[in-house]
């Protein structure tokens, strides 16, 4: 049982344009439900405006932010130009990834998560960053044993899954103390179902839950509603990693309404 408040962090669509109203309207859309806001970075291997630029945006409107860095697209040069930009931003809570497959071009080769992690550890000695608070960083882990270097973030983040039997055994099974984010997600169509099932493994998308969404496309937001009532109820997560994709309106009305 976890002893952390409970608390619901939503993930945002980041533009792949440089416009910001669309940022803007879902974490208006959002607030009245969400603790904190996820930024992704070139998620699917799309270019989008740099999550750090869309962190910041959220604090100007007084949300909390969490800006997503993969090891994909970034050498250690371009990722000590992301932390120096954070700092000047204020943005300090980051969550590490490696980064999904390009859909074109390659990776870089030079950084992965556990180099990032141990980059930013070090900062507090380097001159460059004398004075700024200290970032707070988090991992992303599938439903398998977590190695040691992982725990020592100081959040994680636990992939998509549509059943919660499934997340508790992962629980049970990597006991921590740092705070834990089970994720979940609202399957929007049969097509979304495939991609997913095609993209993450050993996820288990209940087939009546693909049925029901083929005939109402909001039978996924109220899945995921209840799902993230059942985990909290659980007690055994600090909290869920909210993925409402285009159904952020409906998320946040049917949220809304079940926490009042």
């Amino acid at each position: 049982m976890t002893d952390h408040p409970f608390q619901i962090i939503c993930e945002i669509e980041p533009p792949t344009r440089p416009d910001l109203k669309q940022v803007r309207h879902q974490i208006g859309t959002l607030s009245n439900v969400a603790d904190a806001f996820l930024i992704p970075d070139n998620h699917i291997g799309r270019a989008t405006v740099s999550s750090v630029a869309v962190a910041h945006e959220v604090e100007a409107m007084g949300g909390r932010s969490i800006a997503c860095l993969n090891a994909r697209d970034r050498n250690l040069l371009g990722f000590r130009r992301d932390l120096l930009t954070a700092a000047a931003y204020g943005v300090d809570q980051f969550l590490f990834v490696y980064g999904d497959k390009p859909s074109s071009g390659s990776r870089t080769g030079e950084l992965n998560v556990r180099a990032m992690i141990e980059e930013v550890r070090a900062l507090p000695k380097d001159s460059a960053f004398a004075g700024v608070r200290p970032f707070r960083v988090g991992t992303a882990a599938a439903l398998r044993p977590v190695p040691a270097w992982k725990r020592a973030a100081d959040f994680m983040f636990v992939q998509v899954s549509f059943s919660l039997e499934a997340l508790l055994r992962w629980r049970d099974a990597n006991p921590m103390d740092v705070p834990v984010y089970a994720g979940v997600m609202v399957l929007a169509s049969e097509t979304h179902a495939q991609r997913l099932a095609a993209a993450i493994p050993d996820i288990d998308i209940p087939s009546e839950l693909v049925e029901k969404v083929a005939s109402d496309r909001l039978a996924g937001v109220e899945a995921t509603c209840e799902q993230v009532l059942r985990i909290r109820d659980s007690g055994a997560f600090d909290g869920v990693h909210l993925i409402p994709v285009a159904r952020y309106r409906q998320v946040a009305a049917r949220l809304e309404h079940l926490l009042s």
